[in-house]
């Protein structure tokens, strides 16, 4: 079994307050979970009104097909986010 965990950050320029920042992570987390059945959260930022992190996690029995979908899943994730995506990190971890 494989797990694959995709780390996003973006930078909320112009927001000033919590409830603007949940509208944009709570539309990011409906978009991908609905298209690509994966756990996301938001993760590590949540008192910060300027920093959205978010974590994907997807599990398989293949690292070409789980690869495939996080690269998928942050396309997806540029193209529909308009704030500035700052950090993003992919990384697999095999459990036996």
């Amino acid at each position: 079994m494989i797990i694959g965990v995709l780390r996003v950050e973006y930078a909320l320029h112009g927001n000033d307050s919590l409830k603007g920042k949940r509208r944009i992570a709570n539309s990011l987390k409906s978009k991908v979970r609905n298209k690509f059945n994966v756990s996301i959260a938001e993760v590590g930022s949540e008192n910060s009104m300027g920093t959205l992190a978010l974590s994907i996690v997807s599990v398989s029995n293949s690292e070409k097909h789980l690869q495939s979908r996080l690269t998928k899943c942050l396309s997806m994730m540029e193209a529909v986010c308009h704030e500035e995506m700052t950090f993003s990190d992919m990384e697999f971890f095999g459990v036996e």
